[in-house]
């Protein structure tokens, strides 16, 4: 039988550590509630965008666009998006393996050089305790991206594919779906697909009827637009990990939280049934001596 005086140590230790993944749970929540603001605001104006595109690129029809087309350069980039704190679940473990699977299989398809560029800090010591060389290694993003780093991202990226130097561009990030599904993905940042009008229903079929004057032309328009999408992409990619990040922490600090409490629970009994055999132990002590001098 263990020794009170450890239980009641262990139980109280036990309990400290609860009431500091419950703080943790709360704060989780508190920030999921704010990023998952910060995603959905963005919404409307990503669909608008999408519909202004698909308008643009309608009216000038075969004209050539350097950032629909893919070039013939033999390196390519993925960009994997981690967190930069842990106790956040298998977040960042699904992201790697994706990322690493991803890494395999186009090493295995072409010699094409892959460029990594990691952001976030758990990704970088990941791939660096494997020896793998990033061409961009940045845990300065914070939990809640802004637009503008976002945005000095995707320029960067945006005129290496301009000049020739990337052939593509991928993103491999944990795509938020709901609040009970988040998934590990990779998507074509460079060169972009076909936009399509993010409308539907009746919806979809006004903004295909909808008749735009364009000044300046729509080709114009178009090089304007083309690098705002690509913008945009990228910052919903980095909204939606940072909003799976806080999901995945809050879920993993409250069954910290429910694990502690059952730990409490069983150190409670262990104590109680200690407490209990020592009370016996001198009860018998007791009897005994009253039954030696009588």
């Amino acid at each position: 039988m263990a020794n009170r005086r450890q239980l009641v140590k262990r139980r109280a230790s036990v309990r400290n550590i609860r009431k500091i993944t419950r703080t943790m749970q709360l704060i989780a929540t508190a920030r999921f509630q704010k990023s998952l603001s910060r995603a959905t605001a963005t919404k409307p104006y990503a669909n608008k965008l999408a519909d202004m595109v698909a308008a643009a690129s309608r009216k000038t029809g075969e004209s050539k666009q350097p950032l629909l087309e893919e070039g013939d350069a033999k390196r390519s980039a993925l960009i994997v998006l981690t967190s930069n704190r842990g106790l956040c679940g298998g977040f960042n473990g699904n992201v790697l393996r994706t990322a690493m699977a991803a890494l395999k299989e186009r090493r295995a398809a072409s010699d094409e050089a892959l460029d990594l560029h990691v952001y976030g800090k758990k990704g970088i010591n990941y791939f660096r305790f494997l020896g793998e060389e990033m061409a961009v290694s940045f845990a300065g993003i914070a939990d809640q991206p802004t637009f503008e780093q976002v945005a000095a991202v995707a320029d960067k990226l945006m005129d290496a594919f301009k000049k020739g130097e990337l052939r593509t561009v991928d993103v491999c990030y944990m795509q938020f779906v709901s609040t009970g599904v988040q998934r590990p993905a990779i998507t074509r940042l460079l060169p972009l697909a076909k936009v399509e009008p993010a409308a539907s229903g009746d919806d979809a079929a006004s903004a295909r009827d909808v008749a735009y004057d364009y000044v300046p032309s729509a080709e114009d328009l178009l090089k304007e637009l083309l690098p705002a999408t690509v913008r945009m992409r990228l910052f919903q990619c980095f909204n939606d990990s940072a909003v799976s990040e806080q999901v995945a922490r809050m879920v993993a600090m409250k069954a910290a939280t429910d694990a502690a409490g059952d730990m409490i629970r069983l150190l409670t009994q262990q104590y109680n049934r200690a407490r209990q055999t020592a009370i016996t132990m001198e009860l018998l002590d007791i009897i005994g001596g009253v039954a030696a001098i009588s």
